[in-house]
């Protein structure tokens, strides 16, 4: 007769899962506002649209939810080189809201898939802990998630995340790009440094060059910055469309890729190189590589991570407010006549 084999014995422990739903109770209920409807063992997470319907229907009319979801690609490879995992779940919330806040929508909720080969509470905890500060960061409950033990799946040490995300705009505030016109000045926000793009061709730079130092990695896993408090509040001191005509997030693609997403039929971007200061860390990794210019414009954010188009009387304001909201802001450029693309002069 053969022995009984259990589920641990081929890999998958119910009990380690036990203990990581214990470590991370804490840091997933540090994001709850009074919009989540507590329950206890749901099935899944429960969010009212506003907790006082007054406030509700003075905000939102016609309210529209905006979805999104997104993952941090090989960049999970270097945290796990490394063993440091409190920062990507920062990344896996930052490229979902920041997304939906380009068509001018405040994230409401959060949820994160994290799918490793073994599963150590220790380590899921850290990354858990990552989304719940995102999660803070960007003003937004952590509503719920999964985590999958597949070691058939996955190699010692491997893992990945996703994560998705829920906001809500009022439908007359869309922000569509579709307003931008000739003489709109670029405002440029600045990013964090490489973000959570192109790392597969970062990787492969730094294994090449030799710098694999721990301070270098550790300057690479810098998260995503979070733009949705300064950009919600200042959506709400204007008539949008009259004043922010478009933004855009800059992600994979980088400038030339990202913002003619939101240009109408007419219009280019001409965008100023000269205008912000390019972070340290694409000089080193265009240097090493060696890499053309033109590539790391279409890769890599080169140091601005999110773009707003704005009126002309109003730029200077709105750079002001922002850089009062911690941001740094930069004139990178304006829309003039053309055919939708970028012109980086």
């Amino acid at each position: 007769m053969a022995k009984y084999i259990s589920y641990e014995q081929s890999g998958v422990s119910i009990d380690a899962n036990d203990e990581m739903v214990r470590q991370i109770r804490s840091a997933v209920a540090g994001t709850f506002g009074p919009r989540v409807v507590k329950t206890r063992n749901a099935f899944a997470g429960l969010f009212r649209l506003d907790y006082d319907e007054r406030l509700f229907k003075k905000n939102y009319k016609s309210p529209v939810l905006v979805a999104c979801t997104d993952g941090v690609g090989s960049k999970v490879q270097l945290a796990a080189q490394i063993k440091k995992f409190d920062t990507v779940g920062i990344d896996l919330v930052a490229m979902s809201v920041n997304d939906m806040l380009v068509q001018g929508a405040e994230p409401l909720f959060f949820l994160d898939y994290l799918a490793v080969h073994k599963l150590e509470p220790k380590i899921i905890a850290e990354l858990v802990k990552g989304v719940a500060a995102g999660c803070r960061e960007a003003d937004c409950a952590l509503l719920g998630g999964e985590t999958a033990e597949m070691p058939d799946t996955y190699r010692k040490d491997d893992f990945d995340m996703a994560g998705f995300a829920v906001g809500v705009v009022e439908r007359k505030k869309i922000i569509t790009g579709k307003n931008i016109r000739k003489g709109d000045v670029i405002l440029g926000l600045a990013s964090n440094g490489l973000h959570s793009n192109g790392y597969t061709l970062v990787r492969k730079i730094v294994a090449r060059s030799g710098h694999e130092s721990r301070i270098t990695i550790h300057e690479l896993l810098e998260p995503t910055r979070i733009y949705v408090k300064p950009i919600v509040k200042l959506l709400s001191q204007y008539k949008v469309k009259k004043i922010v005509h478009g933004m855009a997030h800059i992600t994979g693609g980088g400038l030339p890729g990202n913002v003619p997403r939101v240009l109408p039929k007419g219009c280019d971007a001409v965008i100023k190189k000269s205008r912000w200061p390019v972070p340290k860390i694409f000089t080193f990794l265009q240097t090493e590589g060696p890499v053309e210019e033109a590539e790391m414009f279409r890769v890599f954010n080169m140091g601005i991570g999110f773009v707003l188009i704005v009126a002309e009387d109003f730029a200077d304001s709105i750079k002001k407010k922002l850089t009062k909201y911690g941001e740094r802001v930069y004139k990178i450029g304006r829309i003039a006549s053309g055919t939708g693309k970028v012109v980086l002069k």
